[in-house]
């Protein structure tokens, strides 16, 4: 049995940006309790070289659009990275859930040989759907989502791995 574009993407990005969201909650509560500026997390990194929690918050919601959009053919939203405090994060990956879910799965269906060309760091970079989807997309995503979280959990956040995971 072969599984299909859409079962392979909309479904864990929704789980994992869910999970994303509820994470971010923890982390405004964990701010309130310990007496933190909330901007302190917000802006907060694991090295110097390294996206801020915004920043992983923001890149993985742009994953999420961008590969949704693309594999349908559709054109990509370009939304402003100015989120600032948790709701406004929150804001972002409940606009990036809407989003994913309004592709029906029929335009992503059938996407595997579909061309998919885009432009990362001024490279050109093409794909076949499927290509794009396993190789490139979805590991992106997962890495920004994986940073957030870890970025978090360094920051002292009690999380774990069900946190991470969410509900399926």
């Amino acid at each position: 049995m072969s599984i299909t574009m859409s079962a392979a993407s909309k479904p864990a990005l929704i789980q994992m940006l869910s999970a994303l969201s509820a994470i971010l909650d923890k982390a405004e509560s964990h701010a309130v309790e310990r007496k933190i500026d909330p901007s302190v997390l917000v802006n907060y990194r694991l090295a110097p070289d390294m996206f801020a929690l915004s920043r992983q918050v923001q890149i993985a919601c742009d994953f999420a659009k961008g590969m949704t959009s693309r594999l349908a053919g559709r054109e990509v939203p370009k939304w402003e990275d100015d989120e600032k405090t948790f709701p406004d994060l929150r804001g972002r990956i409940a606009r990036t859930i809407a989003h994913v879910k309004a592709i029906e799965d029929a335009a992503i269906d059938g996407s595997e040989g579909r061309d998919i060309n885009l432009t990362v760091g001024g490279q050109p970079m093409n794909f076949r759907g499927q290509t794009y989807l396993v190789n490139f997309a979805l590991p992106n995503f997962y890495f920004h989502v994986s940073a957030a979280y870890a970025i978090l959990r360094h920051a002292g956040l009690a999380i774990g791995k069900r946190d991470f995971i969410g509900q399926e």
